[in-house]
């Protein structure tokens, strides 16, 4: 699941008060704040102002016009980016009976029941990035919804995590399944790849991804659906997006 990176904050305008370094100004000073780029050239500037020593996620921010605190409005659901997203993630599993194998035969990093309840709730282990169970285990994972609801860990049928299919549900998250949801500012944050993918493999996976936001319009969304699109790397500026050519 997606968590919100270092630089998360730094496309943002109304946000943007804290001091940035030498690097982070002169990268932004390569970006046009005025200006609407369009999705290939803002992949480009976003890997030319990625300056950080480490392989930087690219990170998109989807504005939109839908108010969360109505259920007819809220946006969720998963994709498959067809080049992955370039980490490596482990998937812990809640499954018993033969179910157990299957997930362990997928590829799963880890699997269990509720001898896991402890070693999460009270020993706060956490070392995993997707959550999948199947239905019949799901009253047994409904008691982490505290520790694991906030930190967006919690399987979802919508999500494609609350399956009896665990082998496609940890094939498609193995192969660069990622989750998408608004947050509380009505805000879609998700990862497109990293700064090492090449040009045409990241504008695929923003295709990918765009496609998937669109399709999930809530119908009861009056007015303009997105507001804005903001691309940016870990510890970059924030590049904005053109909305009309999408």
């Amino acid at each position: 699941m997606w968590e919100e990176p270092f630089g998360f904050r730094h496309y943002h305008k109304e946000e943007n008060k804290m001091k940035h370094g030498k690097k982070y100004k002169e990268a932004a000073a390569q970006v046009d704040r005025a200006m609407l780029y369009e999705p290939a050239e803002a992949i480009a500037l976003v890997k030319k102002t990625a300056t950080a020593k480490f392989d930087e996620t690219v990170e998109l921010h989807i504005r939109t016009g839908c108010d969360g605190r109505h259920a007819e409005q809220q946006i969720r659901g998963a994709v498959v980016l067809p080049n992955g997203t370039g980490k490596t993630v482990k998937v812990l599993v809640f499954a018993k009976g033969d179910k157990v194998n299957e997930a362990e035969a997928a590829g799963a990093d880890y699997v269990g029941g509720d001898e896991l309840i402890p070693k999460i709730q009270n020993d706060g282990w956490l070392d995993f990035d997707v959550v999948v169970a199947t239905p019949d285990m799901m009253g047994i994972v409904g008691r982490l919804g505290k520790v694991l609801g906030p930190k967006g860990l919690m399987p979802n049928p919508k999500a494609g995590t609350v399956t009896m299919d665990v082998t496609k549900a940890i094939n498609d998250i193995k192969a660069g399944k990622i989750e998408y949801r608004l947050d509380k500012t009505n805000i879609v944050h998700v990862p497109v790849g990293k700064t090492s993918f090449a040009d045409e493999k990241l504008k695929e996976n923003f295709d990918a991804i765009m496609d998937a936001i669109m399709k999930a319009k809530p119908s009861a969304v009056k007015g303009q659906y997105l507001r804005s699109v903001t691309l940016a790397s870990t510890m970059g500026p924030g590049v904005k997006i053109n909305v009309a050519k999408l």
